[in-house]
C-alpha cells in the first residue's frame, strides 16, 4: 500500500522562536512536514513559488513586506495556496481584512496545538475555520451594522443564509447537509449560488463581504 504523502507547510514568521515552535508541533504530526521558513514576506513569496506548500502559516507584522502585503499579492497572482494567518493581533479590522484577502484561518498565537492542527487540517480542504474568540470579535463587532442594514441580503435566500451562518462557524459542507438534512452537492449549488450573489471565489471571501455588509451575526 503507497504511503500517503505528507502535508507541506511552510511556516513565515520574523520570530526564530516562533518557527522553531511550530516546526516542534508539526514533527510530532506523521501527516505534515515544515519544508520551509521565511523571517518576512518578501522571502515568503520566493518560497512559496519555489517550494509549491500545501499551506502557509503567515505572521502579520514583519520587516520588508508585512503577511498582509504578501496574501495580497498572492491574490494578485491568483496563487491557490492556502494562507492561515497566526499573530498576536485580535483586532477586527485586520481580521476581516485578511478573511476579505482570501486568508482561510485567523489564529492567534497563544492557540492551542489541537486548534492549529484543526485549522490547518480545514484550510487544506477548502474550508474557512475560526476561533470562537476570533468568531466573537468579527460578528460581535457587526452587531450594530447587521441592524441598521437589515434590509440588505444581496438576494441571499433563508436556506443559503444558513449555509453561509454554518460556513462562517467553521462548517464543513458535510457537517452542514447533515444538520440540514440534504445532500452534500445541495450545500455546493447554495455555496455557488452564494458566491455569486456576494461576487465572491471563495468561502473566506464570502464570510468577509457578508460581515461587511451586516448579512451574518453570531452571538458571542
Amino acid at each position: 500500500m503507497r504511503k500517503m504523502d505528507k502535508r507541506k507547510i511552510l511556516v513565515v514568521d520574523d520570530h526564530l522562536v516562533v518557527r522553531e515552535g511550530l516546526k516542534l508541533i508539526f514533527e510530532t504530526e506523521e501527516e505534515y512536514e515544515v519544508i520551509g521558513e521565511a523571517e518576512n514576506g518578501e522571502k515568503a513569496l520566493v518560497l512559496i513559488e519555489q517550494l509549491k506548500p500545501d499551506v502557509v502559516l503567515m505572521d502579520l507584522n514583519m520587516p520588508r513586506r508585512s503577511g498582509l502585503e504578501a496574501i495580497r499579492a498572492l491574490k494578485e497572482k491568483k496563487n491557490p495556496v492556502p494562507i492561515i494567518i497566526l499573530t498576536t493581533f485580535n483586532d477586527e479590522n485586520l481580521i476581516r481584512e485578511g478573511l476579505a484577502l482570501g486568508a482561510r484561518g485567523y489564529l492567534l498565537k497563544d492557540s492551542t496545538r489541537e486548534e492549529l492542527i484543526r485549522t490547518v487540517e480545514a484550510a487544506i480542504r477548502g474550508e474557512l475555520l475560526l476561533q470562537p474568540e476570533i468568531s466573537g470579535i468579527i460578528f460581535g463587532a457587526k452587531k450594530e451594522s447587521k441592524e441598521s442594514n437589515n434590509t440588505f441580503n444581496a438576494g441571499i435566500t433563508e436556506r443559503e443564509l444558513f449555509v453561509l451562518q454554518a460556513v462562517a462557524r467553521g462548517c464543513t459542507s458535510k457537517e452542514i447537509a447533515v444538520d440540514m438534512g440534504i445532500a452534500e452537492r445541495t450545500v455546493k449549488a447554495h455555496l455557488t449560488n452564494i458566491y455569486s450573489k456576494l461576487k465572491v471565489e471563495s468561502r473566506p471571501q464570502a464570510v468577509a463581504v457578508a460581515i461587511e455588509q451586516g448579512i451574518i451575526h453570531i452571538e458571542k
